[in-house]
């Protein structure tokens, strides 16, 4: 008879003794059906997770210090860069690669430390360093002619040249940056020199880089016409130009307002690529948009749409500068219908693309062509549309501008008391314009139309006042203008300032010091003194009122002081002459006569209420 045994899993468990006070923990079928673990043996622990390689640290610091440079907030780099450096000598690192060394160069140069830079060259290229290559020379250069420090860049460049510090060799991508930093400075004699000086290296590469930044730096300077001259000697050398080449010459041609010019040259690109059959060659956004802006400025309206549908039967991705330079030059040649059309299709192609979505700037040269048509409606509208449906901020000059163009459709079109409502609204929100701005122009219609009753920036009447009466007949006493004491701290007499704009200052003696102006109390730590203008403007007591007043206006100031005329002739004003008493502009508003304004008082007020509520509500 055989006997089967139960197999071991499925036999029943022993039963728990009584002493037993653990609970068994159940078993799961990975450790049922699994081999019995060797006696004696502990359970494998478990490893840490393995540090990252240091390489992929050292790409992600180099991002980190190019997204700070463009922040320019290089002490932070410098902070990081330092950590960074600790971390490598714990891990028993060295230096951190020239790649990263390469980027904290380039921060220093482009938040303008150049003595920084400096050190940090002479450190890579010491012998506890990461070494320097050809990209740390090119930074270097750039960094030196930004400072304009030419000598000292020359010299590095004659180092590489003589090969006394284990330089790199010299290449035209070396000197570049250095030649750019020169053409940006606008310092065309020195440009042509390093030409001159290293012209046999600029040859070496045939490459047409360096002559497209010579024509840049003849387009910054006040001869853009010497751009030809450089495309005469690139054919000369035996080079072809490229796309950029004739972008710039292009541009230079319109710059100097040769429009003819220009346009030939575009029709050359065009000619040339066709026969090279070289599509890299043919006009590109950039070319179009510059001979745009030329037409547009020669008002050659034909010309103008020509270039609009050769751009729209192209087979180019116009942007939004694209379609802006059309709306300009359409424009600025007195097609406002056409430039509605493009803008329609701006508007229609920017729900479906939002890089489209135009900026205030659109909206605003569409308006200043309606407001000089007097088409308030329209202007008014687009003034509405422009916060919805614009793209990007819109700054405090564009809001105002709109505001300005809305006064000028007003007037335009014959709306006066609109006008002038929108006047009263700029006038309280600028703190001054010029009389010979557009704004200044428009405000002096609405004055002329509105007469001298009307008028919102009419010359306050002092009938009480003669200007050739002397100023002691209208000052106040010294005393009851209450000085304060020069030594005293500003925190104590903050409340005074709420009061008055101005404050005479005594010293120990009763003479006065200086005068405090609210405008400039900002540290409530210091004493008036130190806050003070300067010495207090002084006249004798003969001087006429007209003389005071066009004293305060020329200085800007606001409180003159008083003294006895012998005083004046004795020498400089010193502490120990007691003056006499204060005169000061805020002293005069209780000279202005009211009773002109008096009459009608209730219907005007209800007329400014009106224009004040039209006005706010086309804003």
């Amino acid at each position: 008879m055989m006997l089967i045994r139960q197999p071991r899993f499925l036999s029943p468990s022993p039963a728990a003794t009584p002493g037993e006070s653990r609970l068994r923990r159940p078993l799961d079928a990975s450790r049922i059906f699994s081999s019995p673990r060797p006696p004696g043996r502990r359970p494998r622990p478990r490893l840490a997770p393995a540090p990252a390689p240091a390489s992929t640290d050292l790409r992600r610091l180099t991002a980190r210090i190019v997204d700070l440079t463009r922040r320019r907030q290089l002490a932070q780099i410098m902070e990081e860069v330092e950590a960074a450096r600790r971390r490598a000598r714990w891990r028993g690192g060295g230096a951190l690669n020239i790649i990263v060394m390469n980027a904290v160069l380039e921060a220093c140069v482009c938040c303008g430390d150049v003595d920084r830079a400096l050190r940090l060259f002479e450190d890579m290229r010491g012998p506890r360093g990461c070494g320097v290559d050809d990209v740390s020379y090119g930074i270097l250069l750039k960094g030196l002619g930004i400072a304009r420090r030419i000598d000292e860049a020359f010299e590095v460049l004659e180092s590489i040249e003589k090969a006394t510090i284990g330089s790199p060799r010299l290449s035209p991508h070396l000197i570049c940056g250095f030649l750019n930093a020169l053409i940006e400075a606008g310092d065309m004699r020195r440009a042509n020199a390093l030409v001159a000086r290293f012209r046999k290296v600029f040859y070496e590469d045939h490459s047409v880089l360096l002559y497209n930044l010579l024509m840049k730096g003849y387009i910054r300077s006040n001869f853009p016409l010497g751009a030809l001259t450089v495309k005469d000697e690139i054919l000369r050398q035996g080079l072809k130009p490229d796309r950029l080449t004739y972008n710039t010459i292009i541009s230079a041609c319109v710059k100097s307002a040769d429009i003819n010019k220009a346009t030939q040259f575009l029709e050359d690109m065009k000619e040339e690529a066709n026969r090279d059959n070289n599509p890299a060659l043919l006009p590109d956004a950039v070319t179009y948009t510059t001979i745009l802006k030329g037409l547009g400025n020669s008002r050659d309206l034909y010309s103008v749409l020509k270039i609009v549908v050769e751009m729209k039967s192209s087979v180019l991705s116009l942007d939004r500068t694209a379609y802006t330079a059309m709306i300009d030059a359409l424009l600025a040649c007195g097609c406002i219908d056409g430039a509605l059309c493009i803008f329609g299709e701006i508007m229609k192609q920017a729900g479906d693309n939002k890089d489209l979505r135009p900026k205030p700037h659109l909206y605003l040269s569409i308006m200043r062509a309606f407001a000089s048509k007097g088409d308030f409606e329209m202007v008014n509208r687009l003034n509405k549309r422009m916060w919805p449906d614009t793209v990007g901020s819109i700054s405090r000059a564009a809001k105002e501008e709109a505001h300005e163009l809305l006064m000028e459709a007003a007037v335009n079109s014959n709306q006066l008391d609109l006008a002038r409502g929108l006047l009263r609204r700029i006038v309280n929100e600028k703190d001054c314009f010029s009389w010979t701005s557009r704004v200044g122009l428009v405000a002096v219609k609405v004055e002329s139309l509105s007469g001298f009753t009307n008028s919102l920036l009419r010359p306050h009447v002092f009938p009480q006042i003669l200007l050739n009466d002397p100023v002691e007949k209208y000052m106040i006493p010294f005393q009851e203008s209450r000085p304060l004491p020069s030594d005293l701290i500003l925190r104590k007499a903050v409340m005074r300032f709420m009061e008055d704009r101005a404050v005479p200052l005594v010293d120990d003696w009763g003479g006065c010091v200086g005068i405090v102006h609210r405008d400039d109390c900002n540290k409530l730590d210091a004493p008036l003194l130190s806050m003070a203008r300067g010495p207090p403007l002084c006249v004798p007591t003969s001087t006429s009122v007209e003389h005071v007043i066009d004293l305060l206006l020329r200085e800007k100031t606001e409180m003159v002081v008083v003294v006895k005329s012998c005083n004046m002739y004795e020498g400089s004003y010193v502490s120990s002459s007691r003056p006499l008493g204060v005169f000061s502009l805020s002293m005069l508003w209780k000279f202005i006569d009211d009773s002109s304004s008096d009459v009608n008082d209730v219907g005007l007020s209800r007329v400014t209420l009106k224009q004040d509520a039209e006005a706010y509500n086309c804003g």
